[in-house]
């Protein structure tokens, strides 16, 4: 059996296995997001927060945090997570639901992070400079905008072979009992245009081994170096470091990110 679902995260049972996918738990970038979070001193504004995957650890580091997210779903799972914190924790944190792209908080932030590239899912030029234009609206004059977004292998990109289903992991239990193996595969490019439809598929198999497909379909802008150092130039900010992964270490060719952190330019910059 199958179902599809379009869209990110509009979905109760996405939100919930966004919380129990093996390489969402164990991805490396909390400490990276954490410790520029505690540098800052906050407050801080997470761009996406999700099910609070780096909000939470972030609050719990003693700063202010504000989440914004406009997945539903996604929030809900967040405030459920949230209501099991220690006051002192729950004190710490704000939620906005809100479009990345047109928001307004009535306050600035020492820092603007958005983790795990949801920057990516704005497709157009129009849709990344109006989030950015809402950023630099929000920062405070020293304050710093971090973000992250895979760096594209031109090999990957154009290989025919990403039209096919490409396993990611298998035989992961799940808290209900059910395994789950993830596949993912492209169903359209749009080279001009620099996105992909993208699919991830869901195979959940109960203990009767009956199994559910359950697709995910969403489309995916993929972005270049100095591409985003002009768009960040071209909406107010100055760049200020770029890492290649979330050890810090240095951008380079076979770097599986890039990770910008920019700083509010001054007017006239």
């Amino acid at each position: 059996m199958e179902s599809r679902v379009s869209g990110i995260y509009m979905n109760e049972l996405f939100a919930w296995l966004y919380d129990n996918t093996p390489m969402y738990v164990s991805r490396e970038d909390v400490g990276f997001f954490v410790d520029e979070a505690v540098a800052s001193g906050g407050p801080v504004l997470e761009l996406g927060c999700g099910t609070g995957r780096v909000l939470l650890p972030v609050a719990r580091a003693n700063i202010e945090v504000t989440g914004l997210d406009c997945a539903e779903p996604m929030v809900a799972r967040l405030e459920e997570k949230l209501a099991r914190e220690p006051e002192e924790v729950q004190g710490r944190v704000r939620i906005a639901r809100a479009d990345m792209r047109d928001f307004d908080l009535g306050r600035q932030f020492r820092l603007v992070m958005i983790p795990f590239r949801p920057f990516q899912h704005l497709i157009t030029v129009d849709e990344q400079m109006a989030c950015l234009g809402c950023i630099r609206r929000h920062l405070s004059p020293n304050g710093r905008l971090v973000f992250d977004c895979f760096h594209p292998d031109l090999r990957k990109l154009t290989d025919p072979a990403g039209f096919e289903e490409a396993e990611e992991f298998s035989g992961h239990k799940l808290p209900d009992g059910r395994l789950l193996r993830r596949t993912h595969r492209f169903a359209a490019r749009h080279v001009a245009e620099q996105y992909n439809d993208v699919e991830i598929i869901h195979h959940l198999t109960d203990a009767e081994g009956r199994t559910e497909r359950v697709v995910q379909a969403f489309p995916f802008r993929y972005c270049f170096r100095y591409e985003v150092e002009h768009l960040l130039a071209r909406c107010g900010f100055r760049l200020v470091e770029l890492f290649g992964n979330f050890d810090r270490s240095p951008f380079a060719d076979e770097s599986p990110q890039m990770i910008f952190i920019a700083e509010r330019a001054a007017a006239g910059e």
